[in-house]
């Protein structure tokens, strides 16, 4: 069984992931921005831990450097080791045009989401390439493939930027101990998503049809990637949930399907 941290995982699908790993036996370290988010995060997980499974929360700001390496610092104190280290954190802010963000978001999303990836890869690369090797995966997601979408237009880029970097890290690991992947969870209903749809309420409505086919619970989506990134093998292995087979086959089932309903709207 793996060590394993996961950052951004108080909530959301980094919350599902850290839960799909220890009950797969897996001790993890379950990282956010406040101490009582991890506490409380940490002590709902240890409740699926199977014997033997620890988890442990540390409270980090991915976007400091300096936390980012005290977070592996204290991983390897208290695991022993880290063989995985999933950089998941990440803040979205999808309901305004590029020129009608405010400030604030702008920053937000482009610090967690480039600069937490890119300190966790460097913090995670230099400490595995120490201990004898391991394995990285970034969470992208909507706007990594390049399509562009309303309200997404900074976020997006984001994902984008991602996407290249993760590449780029992947060939710079080519040769080595430590092996890179990407994981595009689709399209999932999370409390950040619940938080914009408030925000938005006309978009969800004019979007509905589509938005109860494409998108998808976490519980439903987390095993699938916990269960590929656990058989990953392969530097550069990309994993998606959204495929366009499995895309296709949403438009093509006859059922009514509405996922929304679950959450009031």
């Amino acid at each position: 069984m793996r060590n394993v941290v996961v950052t951004g995982s108080t909530k959301g699908i980094g919350f599902a992931l850290a839960r799909e790993l220890v009950r797969r036996g897996n001790s993890v370290v379950v990282t956010g921005r406040t101490q009582d988010a991890v506490d409380d995060a940490a002590e709902r997980l240890r409740k699926d831990a199977p014997d033997g499974v620890t988890v442990h929360g540390h409270a980090v700001d991915v976007t400091d450097a300096a936390q980012v390496q005290k977070l592996w610092d204290a991983a390897v104190d208290v695991l022993g080791g880290v063989d995985l280290w999933i950089n998941n954190a990440g803040v979205a802010h999808t309901t305004r045009p590029i020129v009608e963000t405010p400030a604030d978001e702008v920053r937000v999303m482009v610090t967690t989401n480039m600069l937490g990836t890119v300190f966790g890869s460097q913090v995670a690369v230099r400490g595995m390439r120490a201990s004898g090797g391991g394995q990285i995966f970034n969470v992208l997601g909507g706007g990594s493939d390049g399509r562009i979408r309303p309200g997404m237009g900074v976020y997006s880029a984001t994902k984008r930027g991602l996407d290249s970097f993760t590449r780029a890290l992947v060939k710079e690991s080519a040769g080595t101990d430590v092996r890179v992947g990407q994981v595009s969870p689709g399209i999932l209903i999370t409390e950040g998503w619940l938080r914009e749809a408030a925000a938005a309420p006309d978009q969800v409505a004019k979007q509905r049809k589509i938005l109860n086919i494409l998108c998808d619970h976490v519980d439903d989506v987390a095993p699938y990637l916990v269960d590929k990134m656990l058989a990953s093998t392969r530097n550069g292995d990309a994993i998606a949930w959204l495929t366009t087979g499995r895309m296709t086959r949403k438009f093509m089932t006859p059922r009514k399907r509405d996922v929304l309903t679950r959450y009031g709207l």
